[in-house]
């Protein structure tokens, strides 16, 4: 049977645990890193792709296979969190995470990288829904939007630079090196967490639902499997679709239990509340978008445009660098006119410069890309910065770890979904127009070697050791042919985006009271 459960006011509710900003410091420490990591990894992928003989899809494995450790677990590392105290959790993530590191830089094949990355992930899972948690402990409810503002200023911040300590690694001394510098960070987090955090717990909960979680991790499982593999694999295919219904099906049973068990995993009470529910579908959307997107940019400025690692990062600089001013004024917005006009008006710009973006041509200067980079900063911040504080704020305080997991989640199954289904559309673009450009001569390659040109456009890159008129040819074609495939990429974007505002309308101001009952089940 269903139970309720009463979340009471105790000596913790409604007030602050530690100093605020502190907390605020030293959770960013280890979110840095994560960050740090993501952005330091794409400009990474072309030299990884070809130091190790990797293929298209081994690097969409080092990124993919991250993600999704990051989403089967996510909801699990916050109800451990709520369980046994998001500080503990917290720091155990950052640990792990630099360790991680650490192995993934000394290995020397695509295997063993995939393995670690994949780790990498778990831990990364255990840190994010931990540190969300203890800011939601720290801060007062009307001081939440502020902190999430500022929280998003300091993403900003370390997306901006991990471009660019990424190049400058990249090009002076290796790849492996974009991992290695997690492991000083990671050091500092850890010591400054274990001086400054202060102990934040359920004072509810008891137990873990293990056998919510093991059906939960296998329906998440088998959901990102499906569309990290659909593009392989088709589809249509009857594996595509045999993981898709193993996903609903264990889903449904998941659910199910939820409602019978006496202190379920993930609280299906939380998504009563519409806001909350609204802002989890939002932040999977506006993931789709930007994680979709991003993937095939470094390609775009390393393959086609001929830039070093360094003058990618570069190039890419104004998005991040923008969401250092935007993520603080989208906290103030939010604040001062509420989450629905702001998020709706975010993802509107964010269609503007998605759509700019389908417009780049393969000579681009750099104001052409830095502009619509600019206008994505603007435009991705509100949203990141508001389905944030209405996911966590709007969670009771006994269940903030759950809910950062939420957040976490869904941000991972839409970055999953968009690189996998944008590499979908962009690789599918180009194999239906290359031998359009290559004209007369596609009738002259083998099958074989016309396939293994249809792979390396797709990531912008034409064939080495080429000269002369042949050089010239397959080089313009295959730049051509990966541009469409771009361009439709986000053009598809441009529409999630759009959609995206739409359902922003519908978000509706307004935090849970601490204190106010919780139904479980």
């Amino acid at each position: 049977m269903a139970q309720a459960v009463a979340v009471q006011p105790d000596a913790h509710a409604g007030r602050s645990q530690g100093n605020p900003w502190l907390t605020l410091l030293a959770v960013s420490l280890g979110v840095i890193m994560v960050m740090l990591d993501g952005t330091v990894v794409a400009i990474a992928n072309p030299v990884i792709g070809v130091e190790l003989h990797a293929s298209l899809s081994d690097l969409q494995w080092i990124t993919s296979g991250y993600l999704l450790a990051l989403a089967v677990f996510l909801i699990t590392a916050g109800k451990l969190g709520d369980l046994f105290g998001h500080k503990k959790v917290f720091l155990i993530g950052v640990t792990g995470f630099a360790l991680t590191s650490l192995a993934i830089g000394l290995t020397s094949s695509v295997g063993p990288l995939i393995a670690f990355r994949v780790l990498q992930g778990l831990f990364g899972a255990l840190l994010q829904p931990a540190a969300l948690a203890l800011l939601r402990s720290a801060f007062p409810g009307d001081k939440l939007n502020m902190a999430m503002g500022a929280w998003g200023g300091i993403i900003g911040l370390s997306s901006a630079a991990g471009p660019i300590i990424g190049g400058l690694l990249v090009e002076n001394v290796s790849w492996q090196s974009v991992f290695f510098i997690n492991v000083p960070v990671g050091v500092a987090a850890l010591a400054f967490g274990l001086w400054a955090l202060k102990e934040s717990k359920a004072q509810i909960l008891s137990k873990v639902d293990w056998l919510g979680v093991l059906l939960l991790s296998g329906a998440m499982f088998s959901l990102v499997w499906a569309i990290i593999k659909a593009p392989e694999w088709g589809w249509g295919d009857k594996a595509t679709i045999g993981f898709l219904i193993a996903a609903a099906v264990i889903g449904a049973v998941f659910l199910f239990w939820q409602t019978r068990v006496a202190e379920p995993l993930l609280p299906l009470s939380l998504f009563r509340n519409a806001s909350l529910s609204i802002g989890t579908v939002l932040m999977i959307l506006m993931a789709f978008s930007m994680f979709g997107a991003m993937f095939f940019l470094t390609f775009f400025f390393q393959g086609v445009h001929g830039l070093t690692p360094l003058e990618s990062g570069l190039r890419m600089l104004p998005m991040s660098a923008g969401m250092i001013v935007a993520s603080p004024i989208a906290g103030v917005l939010i604040g001062k006119i509420g989450p629905k006009i702001t998020i709706a008006g975010g993802m509107l710009i964010t269609a503007i410069a998605m759509f700019l973006m389908s417009r780049l041509g393969v000579d681009a200067a750099f104001v052409d890309s830095a502009i619509p980079f600019v206008l994505l900063a603007f435009g991705l911040s509100p949203v990141f910065v508001g389905a944030t504080e209405i996911i966590v704020g709007n969670a009771p305080e006994d269940l903030s770890g759950v809910a950062g997991g939420v957040q976490n989640s869904a941000m991972q199954v839409g970055g999953a979904l968009g690189t996998a289904i944008l590499g979908a559309v962009v690789a599918a673009k180009v194999s239906s127009v290359l031998p359009g450009y290559l004209g007369p001569a596609a009738a002259t390659i083998p099958p074989a070697q016309l396939e293994g040109l249809k792979t390396l456009a797709s990531v912008g890159m034409a064939p080495p050791g080429l000269t002369g008129q042949t050089a010239a040819l397959i080089g313009n074609a295959s730049h051509l042919s990966f541009m469409d495939g771009l361009h439709l990429g986000f053009l598809v974007s441009t529409a999630v985006a759009v959609i995206a505002a739409i359902l922003a309308l519908f978000v509706k101001a307004g935090r849970k009271t601490e204190g106010a009952p919780v139904h479980v089940g």
